[in-house]
């Protein structure tokens, strides 16, 4: 499985990357490229997820190997964090200043001229300007998510950081980050957003680097990483009248490796050879005098992807 990126479109790269504390290794070795849009970095708590993400904005030295981040090593180059932006993982806010004080000071480290126009903007950005002038100590952990998401807009970086940016939010403050993200990718910043919950992961990057173990799985479009396994059968779900009948006229042929009657209208169908079972499905479905209802693949989720690399 190969890079989705050519060398000269990667904002953020990694050449043969580790970090190890001690005797435990947290990364091995790790090469990739990040681009413009939103990049998921998939992988189990444990994974390497976040040292590599400290690696690659230059808060962790590398054991070995190297980063190059928007062509420099962010740790010889400190002027290039005028174009970046991390949002940790951990809890990094102070509880006595407003969320207005707390984006605003962002908005002054990082030199701007007006911070109060642009923590405006940044606080209306992620929904909290209804909120501002609250204490960071009295808001939900899903506020405190969107208040340093709000910091980390406020200064408009071409590159950004998320470690678990979703922990602690309800499914509206989800839905609108997500929403977020993705038009952050699709103005052209790169966006790069680590995270264990696979949906979510999917919901918002168009491009996947899955970590297990601390080392390179897998990288690419979800489709290419399924693609990929061509050592196991595609499911897919097909609704119709005589599953039965249907069931037995498919198992007839060469790209169906195997069929699982459901109830009184669905097969779950084991193919093997994607392109020649779209050709099979309508015609045996004539030819049995069956009607299709439905037809919805079931493993093109990053869900069967990861399970599939964690297993493989």
């Amino acid at each position: 499985m190969s890079d989705v990126f050519s060398p000269s479109d990667r904002t953020v790269e990694a050449r043969n990357l580790s970090r190890w504390f001690g005797q435990k290794v947290a990364v091995s070795e790790v090469s990739c490229g990040f681009g413009p849009g939103v990049t998921g970095l998939l992988g189990p708590n444990g994974a390497g997820k976040t040292t590599l993400l400290r690696m690659l904005t230059g808060l962790v030295r590398p054991s070995d190997g190297l980063v190059r981040l928007l062509g420099v090593d962010p740790r010889t180059r400190p002027s290039i964090y005028g174009k970046v932006a991390m949002v940790p993982e951990d809890e990094k806010v102070h509880g006595f200043l407003t969320a207005t004080q707390f984006v605003r000071f962002n908005a002054t480290l990082q030199g701007m001229e007006d911070p109060r126009s642009a923590s405006e903007a940044a606080l209306e950005q992620v929904g909290l300007s209804d909120v501002a002038h609250r204490h960071l100590a009295t808001f939900s952990k899903g506020m405190r998510q969107r208040a340093k998401v709000a910091a980390m807009l406020v200064h408009d970086p071409q590159v950004l950081f998320l470690d678990e940016p979703l922990n602690g939010t309800d499914p509206v403050q989800r839905a609108h980050l997500i929403r977020l993200f993705v038009e952050l990718g699709e103005q052209g910043k790169t966006v790069i957003v680590s995270s264990h919950v696979l949906g979510e992961v999917e919901r918002m990057a168009d491009r996947v680097i899955a970590m297990i173990d601390g080392r390179l799985a897998g990288a690419g479009t979800v489709s290419a990483l399924r693609s990929a396994m061509s050592d196991i059968p595609r499911r897919v779900r097909v609704g119709c009248d005589r599953p039965r009948t249907f069931a037995a006229a498919l198992l007839e042929h060469g790209s169906v490796g195997g069929v699982t009657v459901e109830g009184e209208d669905v097969l779950h169908v084991d193919v093997l050879d994607a392109v020649e079972f779209g050709r099979l499905l309508p015609r045996v479905a004539v030819d049995s005098d069956v009607r299709i209802v439905s037809v919805e693949p079931q493993d093109e989720s990053l869900e069967s992807t990861f399970r599939y690399l964690v297993g493989g």
